[in-house]
């Protein structure tokens, strides 16, 4: 059974600081793509963060979180982070974390964890 757990999420001030932490089991989390999504209320959710399968070599950021989050993985703990930076109000939202596998039509979801930034 697939399970991906995000932590880290919570109330903090705008220019503050959140790590979130999303922990897989269940699948080869080396073989999977991560990626970072988040929603707010009475919008659709929207890719925040992605990294690739194997080292992550490669990383994408939605335009609104350039310069201020920053994607990573440790394979050996089956662990992605996000770390974010320079917080906004607008960047108050669920965030979700999603493992995904094209090559053989796998995706999971965890099941969110809360941002809120104001002050």
């Amino acid at each position: 059974q697939v399970q991906l757990v995000e932590s880290g999420g919570g109330l903090v001030q705008p220019g503050g600081s959140l790590r979130l932490s999303c922990v897989a089991s269940g699948l080869i989390f080396s073989a999977y793509a991560m990626g970072w999504y988040r929603q707010a209320p009475g919008k659709q959710r929207e890719l925040v963060a992605s990294i690739t399968s194997g080292s992550g070599g490669s990383t994408n950021y939605a335009d609104s979180v350039k310069g201020r989050f920053t994607i990573s993985r440790d394979n050996a703990k089956a662990t992605v982070y996000l770390q974010m930076n320079g917080l906004k109000p607008e960047d108050t939202a669920v965030y979700f974390c999603n493992a995904n596998r094209d090559t053989i039509g796998r995706s999971y979801w965890g099941q969110g964890t809360q941002v809120t930034v104001s002050s």
